[in-house]
């Protein structure tokens, strides 16, 4: 009596656990030889045996079921000389018997590709026409970017224009004001000689009253 049914459900059941619980422990024996880590040798070595012993038991496995396909599909059947025995071209003929009620015959089928060919061009032109028309759009928005640029520029100069004219303006009155301050400098100019002038005559005439004091003393 076996201690262990190879081909039972639970041994199947432990089995797939096994490769998992496995196949995790060896990966984490490589990483840990892989980042250099504080017992890598260790872990790889865990990590190998574990490897080693699922294959060990692994052998004991009963073989996967065989099944005869060829019992579902007839096609894969062998003969005793190597070939198919199954019922040759059945696929072929029932497509051709479905396309014959269907009244699908080589005109058809031409035409329909003449009609994908020209949906094919259709879409190539739309393609086209799209591209011109997103080329168009950047056009138009470049324009309009150029333009509110021009506005810009124009705006400036307004403001540059003016205040080259107020500046004039204020240079010309500083230049009035400087000519007047001219003239107003020679009339005081033409004053002061007045009354040096007059000085002088003022000087002339207290210095004859005091000779004439002077003579009526002595």
């Amino acid at each position: 009596m076996a201690l262990i049914n190879v081909n039972g459900k639970r041994f199947k059941n432990f089995m797939a656990k096994l490769y998992g619980i496995g196949a995790a422990i060896v990966i984490l024996g490589a990483l840990f030889k892989i980042l250099h880590l504080k017992g890598a040798d260790q872990m790889l070595i865990i990590g190998l045996t574990t490897e080693a012993v699922i294959f060990f038991i692994s052998a004991f496995e009963a073989p996967a079921k065989d099944y005869d396909w060829s019992l579902i599909y007839p096609e894969l059947s062998i003969d005793e000389e190597g070939s198919g025995n199954g019922p040759r071209g059945t696929v072929t003929q029932e497509l051709d018997k479905m396309m014959a009620e269907a009244k699908i015959g080589p005109e058809l089928i031409d035409s329909l590709s003449d009609g994908m060919r020209k949906l094919s061009d259709t879409a190539a032109s739309l393609n086209n026409a799209a591209d011109a028309a997103g080329a168009s759009a950047a056009y138009s928005e470049q324009l309009t970017e150029a333009a509110k640029s021009m506005e810009a520029l124009n705006a400036l100069y307004s403001v540059q224009l003016e205040n080259s004219t107020n500046q004039m303006e204020m240079q010309n009155n500083l230049m009035e004001k400087l000519g007047s301050a001219g003239q107003q400098s020679e009339a005081l100019a033409t004053e002061v000689e007045k009354m040096a002038g007059n000085l002088t005559q003022l000087n002339s005439v207290y210095g004859n009253m005091l000779a004439a004091m002077n003579l009526n003393r002595s």
